[in-house]
């Protein structure tokens, strides 16, 4: 069994079987959690201006984006998602569940519309002066209330998280392919070589019998022989 670069002038056809399916969630999850890693690192380069100097919906955008699609790699209608097990899972220490708990919490409450409206919006009545005669209503005052972004210290450690995930969901992803390509090698031939090609720009077919790659890993990610994790710090510290 062949594993390296496929040559350029390979031919690629679609595979639709259980265990490529199941390889097709591994290298989803792992573009996810790529993502989450890049709107990370971008929201630290945004949060590292002077707070005059940012513009205030790209954070939030960054932080949003971020939260939704960490969620999402642990979603019950994926059919090989994350669960509790794999970040139970990672070489971390410190509040890692407690953490991982608030970041899908945070996700909830940004996609659901808020049970109490005065959650996100304050009414209040304008009244005339303490000091005038008169008192009266004069208006009506509405107070959108600020949505909390994480400082920095949440978003390395989200990042972090992210980043040990897509390690970890690597390393099965790798074992799956041996899977995938034996299962394969038992198809027909003959039927296969009758598929329509892949286009190229559905990807990288090269890709198809190589190690699967994620960045390197977040600083911020302390693996237990390197002592505690400060993810705790992010869970408890608050946002900005």
């Amino acid at each position: 069994m062949k594993r390296g670069v496929v040559a350029e002038t390979s031919l690629t056809v679609a595979l639709d079987t259980p265990s490529a399916r199941i390889l097709a969630d591994q290298a989803s999850i792992i573009n996810d959690l790529q993502f989450v890693m890049d709107c990370c690192k971008r929201l630290l380069t945004e949060l590292d201006k002077p707070q005059e100097e940012r513009d205030g919906v790209v954070p939030q955008a960054l932080w949003s984006s971020a939260l939704v699609a960490y969620a999402r790699c642990f979603s019950e209608d994926r059919g090989s998602g994350l669960s509790i097990d794999d970040v139970q899972n990672l070489p971390l220490q410190g509040a890692v569940m407690k953490f991982h708990t608030w970041v899908i919490g945070e996700r909830d409450k940004l996609t659901a519309p808020p049970a109490d409206s005065y959650e996100a919006v304050t009414i209040g009545a304008a009244l005339a002066p303490p000091g005038q005669k008169r008192r009266r209503v004069e208006g009506i005052a509405v107070f959108s209330t600020s949505r909390v972004l994480i400082d920095v210290i949440g978003v390395r450690q989200l990042g972090g998280l992210a980043s040990e995930l897509a390690k970890q969901t690597a390393q099965k992803a790798e074992k799956q392919q041996d899977v995938v390509l034996t299962d394969a090698q038992q198809l027909d031939i003959g039927g296969l070589y009758e598929l329509p090609p892949l286009s190229t720009g559905m990807g990288l077919p090269a890709t198809a019998g190589c190690r699967m790659r994620v960045c390197p890993g977040w600083p911020a990610a302390r693996r237990r022989r390197r002592g505690p994790s400060r993810i705790a710090a992010a869970w408890s510290g608050g946002g900005r």
